[in-house]
């Protein structure tokens, strides 16, 4: 079997590469290791409820006419919540502190002001110190962190951070000490979830005009002979090839990959995700449409409704919540799925949102990669993995193929990127 283009994975990158070619005249095919599209912008029905895999909203501007202007939409404000230690309080804490006990509103406010700014930090946790205070960082970032990203804050190098958490000033910290009543700072005024059919609806249109084989996992690659091997014995040659594979386990797959490159993808460090998935039958249980819990003795870092979005999403006068629970090298799970979501629904009853005997769906599933950990690590090793992809005439995108910490808009513009790449080459080559 002969491809002119080959896409190794049918995620928001791969498609959006493969609309790019099918723009400039070009065919592809996309080799998807799983029995449908999306990857991680996957959704999936059980019940009659819908979820998507780890909660997902569209807020680009510069994606909307390829991901959002063909597909019926909601549109919300990005409100949050936190729970901490038996309160709620509004997201981002730093900006919302008024519902704290005074004396530990009072440290905060002492640890904002006499923080310490000068120099590059040298780690997350000192550019928390440096942003928070000592006091605010060790009471919640130190404890989300452990949570999401399964490290502690100085385990990670700081520069990723850039842009994603809000930087308030003094007035700001004040005004939410003393009212709830504050301005929303989130990154976009405005988010977008399909009216139907979870967030994978979104890729739909893409999806239809792609041509894609399922349920092909790679087995060896050579980019010297340009042939992808796949476990069912299906050998593909090609003459370009894009892939969304993550960079450790395409490494693993190259033949005769220098062993310094596979060192380097051994170093490139990433986090598993566990999804708790709930049916509740009784609307209107949850508080938010997301939110953020700092207890380390309670297991999810992030609980989503997908009934807030859209409520086609759950049966009529029901409500959902989705939990994710985050793993990797660092902080391995040692007990079963099934284990993981009877914990997770013991410790949510004790919240108080809904009631044992109102559940009516209950599903646990886990992704191998979730999200990229930026140990100090990562930029050379990563540096290292793409130089020698570039050299073969890989082209990657996508979270796990630029193995960067992209949002969904991002990846999508990945995958163009990629494919603009490519048609310059083949273009180069027509001449």
């Amino acid at each position: 079997m002969k491809e002119n283009v080959i896409i190794l994975g049918a995620g928001i990158a791969g498609l959006a590469a493969a609309e790019r070619l099918r723009e400039s005249g070009i065919n592809s095919v996309i080799f998807e290791k799983d029995n449908t599209y999306g990857g991680l912008c996957n959704s999936f029905q059980i019940g009659g409820f819908t979820f998507d895999t780890f909660a997902h909203i569209s807020f680009d501007k510069n994606t909307e006419s390829w991901l959002e202007n063909r597909t019926p939409y909601y549109k919300h404000e990005p409100e949050a919540l936190n729970y901490d230690r038996g309160i709620w309080l509004r997201h981002p804490v730093q900006n919302n502190l008024f519902g704290l006990p005074v004396e530990e509103r009072i440290e905060i406010i002492k640890g904002f002001i006499s923080r310490k700014k000068d120099g590059n930090p040298e780690n997350y946790a000192q550019w928390l110190q440096q942003i928070y205070g000592k006091y605010f960082a060790e009471k919640y970032p130190y404890r989300y962190t452990r949570k999401y990203w399964t490290v502690e804050p100085d385990q990670l190098e700081p520069k990723w951070v850039q842009g994603r958490m809000y930087e308030p000033s003094l007035d700001e910290v004040l005004r939410g000490v003393m009212t709830s009543d504050t301005p929303g700072v989130h990154y976009s005024k405005e988010a977008h979830y399909p009216q139907n059919g979870g967030f994978k609806s979104f890729l739909a249109p893409m999806e239809k005009s792609a041509r894609i084989l399922y349920n092909k996992n790679t087995y060896q690659f050579d980019p010297v002979k340009r042939r992808v091997i796949f476990q069912d014995g299906c050998v593909v040659e090609y003459d370009y090839i894009i892939s969304t594979v993550p960079l450790p386990e395409i490494c693993k797959e190259i033949i005769n990959i220098p062993d310094d490159v596979k060192k380097a993808s051994e170093s490139l460090y990433y986090t598993s995700g566990v999804m708790v998935s709930l049916g509740i039958n009784r609307g209107n249980i949850s508080p938010a449409l997301w939110y953020y819990i700092y207890d380390e003795d309670i297991l999810p870092a992030r609980i989503y409704a997908p009934d807030w979005k859209s409520k086609s999403n759950v049966p009529d006068r029901c409500s959902a919540i989705q939990c994710e629970i985050y793993y990797s090298k660092f902080r391995p799970l040692r007990e079963s799925l099934d284990e993981v979501m009877d914990k997770t629904v013991h410790q949510l009853l004790k919240l108080g949102l809904f009631k044992e005997d109102e559940i009516i769906v209950k599903d646990v599933r886990m992704k191998k990669y979730a999200n990229i950990i930026f140990t100090p690590e990562i930029y050379e090793a990563r540096n290292n993995v793409h130089h020698y992809l570039d050299q073969n005439g890989i082209y990657y995108a996508g979270r796990f193929g630029e193995w960067d910490y992209l949002w969904v808009g991002q990846s999508l513009l990945s995958g163009r990127r990629a494919a603009e790449k490519c048609i310059q080459d083949i273009k180069r080559t027509r001449k």
